[in-house]
């Protein structure tokens, strides 16, 4: 199964930088997007529900133009499910999540920190919350999870760490979380075939810093310890333009 991932950070404004090209083309099972930023009754149906696939939107149900998820799938999941149990986190259309055969798939656009220290907090809370339902559908399938983390975890993940120590998204509390979650017994599929520096999936549209490859890697596909045999590639798809991320894969035997 091939997956793709992508913070397309706007589902309108994106359709408009060759998304649909783009989606016929990738050779995906499944399409993750994360920021949609849009209610499906916004989007034209030929591109809401794509001839081929099998479509799931999560929206968030209070701010319009706000965060927001989307799935295209091949294959119709066994179940799916829009939110997180926690109360909390329900409403901003953050999460979904696809049982498949062999795993759970998440989609997830994490929250970002920056705002203030109440968002911080409750980024962190999320995370935990996160973990807590992954452990209890561990019990019963492997765990894959793809999306927007919002956090780069190591110093290789950022082009300018040292400057950016005391900035959400590089955070020590934020990548201690990402260092739990490993040792939890989830693996960065990304790292398994690339160890390299240099290698981001955002970049900020600011200082010509795409150009300059000054950017951070927060975008990450992650399995559960169980599935890494079956890992195949991971990777990053840098050169496709169109949002301020670019999309990143996996290929799993499933």
């Amino acid at each position: 199964m091939r997956i793709l991932s992508w913070n397309v950070n706007g589902f309108r404004a994106v359709l408009g930088k060759g998304f649909p090209e783009w989606l016929a083309g990738c050779g995906a099972d499944v399409v993750m997007l994360q920021e949609t930023k849009a209610h499906p009754d916004q989007i034209p149906e030929e591109h809401r529900e794509p001839e081929g696939w099998h479509s799931f939107w999560n929206w968030s149900k209070g701010k319009k133009g706000y965060s927001g998820t989307a799935v295209f799938s091949r294959r119709a999941p066994l179940s799916m499910g829009t939110s997180l149990p926690d109360e909390r986190f329900q409403g901003e259309g953050r999460v979904q999540r696809l049982e498949f055969e062999d795993f759970h798939l998440f989609n997830i656009y994490f929250p970002n920190g920056q705002m203030s220290d109440e968002r911080l907090e409750f980024k962190m809370a999320f995370y935990d919350e996160f973990l807590r339902y992954a452990e209890e559908l561990r019990r019963d399938k492997p765990i894959v999870v793809g999306g927007d983390f919002n956090t780069a975890h190591k110093e290789i993940d950022l082009k300018n760490p040292k400057a950016n120590e005391e900035r959400s998204g590089f955070l020590p509390v934020e990548r201690a979380w990402i260092d739990k979650f490993v040792a939890a017994g989830y693996v960065d599929t990304f790292r398994m075939f690339d160890q390299g520096p240099h290698k981001y999936s955002w970049w900020s549209y600011r200082f010509n810093a795409r150009k300059n490859n000054a950017g951070w890697r927060i975008d990450y596909f992650f399995v559960s310890e169980e599935l890494r045999a079956r890992v195949k590639s991971a990777w990053i798809d840098a050169d496709v333009m169109g949002s301020d991320h670019c999309p990143i894969g996996v290929e799993i035997d499933a």
